[in-house]
């Protein structure tokens, strides 16, 4: 290798300055091992960089490399690499299609978040998941029904189950008192006394039915905060402003795209 560099033509080379990365699960097990999870809803080439960043900075951090999982959920055939391969370098992680896994035993867990993953999964009647997962769900306490099934949402739009899901939670609805729930109950009422007020002047069937949907609106606003706020930690100022200014279309594809975005910026993007 020395011989190689007997007339070395020497880089002036800067390296960018690093990123402020952040990994979508990072777990500790009982014996302090590290385990890191990455989700991805399409085929990334450059994942194998992406991987080794986070585990050098991982390492960086807390003196240990974590074990690494990407968890592949897309609809495509998966072909992303597993490995960064280069001179004295081995970088190795596992890539998982999710599809491979064991949906059922997933279906069948006491663990709520099992359930809905299992959606994702290969399952032999996904209307009979669903329709598990919804009971299930009925069963949670108020707060964490509502994320849950805003999650269940987010997670069928990425099999196209959205049509599904929706017919099953009518079909079989939640007991969710909308006036008394602590997220969207305050939204609702909020928006009734405007109605109201609007239905002096408009007509009061009107100016109700104005209120309600800007309620639900900015109820539904909330539960996506809540989602976003649990994969990428409190929002900074810009990113609450541009959340309060978005329509019920907006918040729907932000919703959608969730899972395909690393970076809030990109998520929050016009």
């Amino acid at each position: 290798m020395l011989a190689d560099l007997a007339n070395p033509l020497w880089l002036d080379i800067e390296l960018p300055k690093t990123q402020n990365l952040r990994m979508d699960l990072l777990a500790q097990d009982a014996h302090g091992q590290l385990h890191h999870f990455e989700l991805q809803s399409k085929n990334d080439s450059n994942i194998n960089l992406r991987m080794a960043e986070y585990s050098l900075g991982t390492y960086r951090l807390t003196r240990k490399f974590p074990r690494q999982i990407v968890l592949y959920v897309g609809e495509a055939p998966l072909t992303m690499p597993d490995k960064l391969v280069g001179p004295d370098v081995l970088v190795r992680y596992r890539v998982i299609d999710i599809r491979e896994l064991d949906g059922e035993a997933l279906l069948a867990s006491d663990d709520v978040g099992d359930n809905l993953i299992a959606i994702l999964t290969k399952l032999r009647d996904h209307r009979e998941a669903v329709r598990k997962i919804v009971t299930k769900l009925g069963t949670l306490p108020e707060g964490e029904r509502n994320v849950a099934t805003q999650q269940l949402m987010i997670l069928a739009g990425l099999r196209r189950l959205e049509p599904l899901v929706k017919k099953e939670v009518e079909r079989m609805p939640l007991e969710i008192d909308l006036m008394e729930n602590q997220v969207i109950g305050p939204a609702i009422r909020k928006g009734l006394a405007q109605g109201l007020e609007q239905g002096l002047e408009q007509g009061l069937e009107q100016g109700l039915e104005q209120g309600l949907q800007k309620g639900r609106q900015e109820g539904e606003l909330r539960l996506l905060r809540l989602v976003i706020e649990k994969r990428f930690g409190p929002l900074p100022t810009w990113a609450q402003t541009k959340l309060a200014a978005f329509s019920t279309a907006e918040i729907e594809t932000v919703g959608e795209r969730l899972f395909e975005t690393t970076k809030l910026e990109d998520l929050l993007s016009a």
